[in-house]
C-alpha cells in the first residue's frame, strides 16, 4: 500500500519521470491522496471503465512503469493507459458514481475497507484532470511513494 500518491498530467515520459525522486510539486499541479494501492487501483479502475479482466491488463503490462529507480523499495511512477485516461474523460457524474461504488466493492471483496465518499471524490477529480487533458499531448501520471 502507497502512503503518498499524486496525480498528475506531464508532456512526456521524460518529463514526468524528471521527478520521480521527489514528486511532482512545485513541477507539476497535482492531486494527492493516501494510504491505497494505486498500482492495483490503476488496474481496477480501468477493467471497470472498460471491462477488461485485472489479468488481462497486468498481462498486456498495464499501467506502464515509467520510473522506478530503487526497483519497487522506494518512489515509483505509473503512466495511466490511454484507455484509462479517455474513459475518465469522457465520463459523467453518473458513470464516476457507479465506477466509484464498483470499486469500493472490489476492495471489499478483498477485504480492503474504502470510504465511499473518497473513492467518489479520487475518481472525480481524476476525471476532472483528464478531462482537461482533451486536445492537449498530456498524458495523466500517477506517482507513489
Amino acid at each position: 500500500m502507497s502512503i503518498i500518491v499524486k496525480f498528475f498530467a506531464a508532456p512526456s515520459h521524460e518529463a514526468a519521470a524528471a521527478v520521480v525522486d521527489g514528486g511532482p510539486d512545485g513541477v507539476f499541479e497535482s492531486l494527492s491522496y493516501g494510504n491505497f494501492d494505486a498500482e492495483e487501483a490503476l488496474i481496477e479502475w480501468e477493467g471497470i471503465f472498460t471491462g477488461r479482466s485485472f489479468d488481462e491488463l497486468v498481462a498486456a503490462g498495464e499501467p506502464e512503469v515509467v520510473a522506478d529507480p530503487d526497483e519497487g523499495e522506494g518512489p515509483m511512477l505509473f503512466a495511466a493507459s490511454d484507455a484509462l485516461q479517455d474513459a475518465l474523460a469522457a465520463a459523467g457524474p453518473s458513470r464516476i458514481a457507479e465506477v466509484s461504488r464498483l470499486w469500493v466493492q472490489e476492495r471489499a471483496a478483498d477485504g480492503e475497507v474504502f470510504d465511499g465518499g473518497i473513492a467518489h471524490r479520487i475518481l472525480s477529480d481524476l476525471a476532472r484532470l483528464a478531462h482537461g487533458l482533451r486536445g492537449q499531448d498530456h498524458r495523466l501520471y500517477c506517482w507513489m511513494a
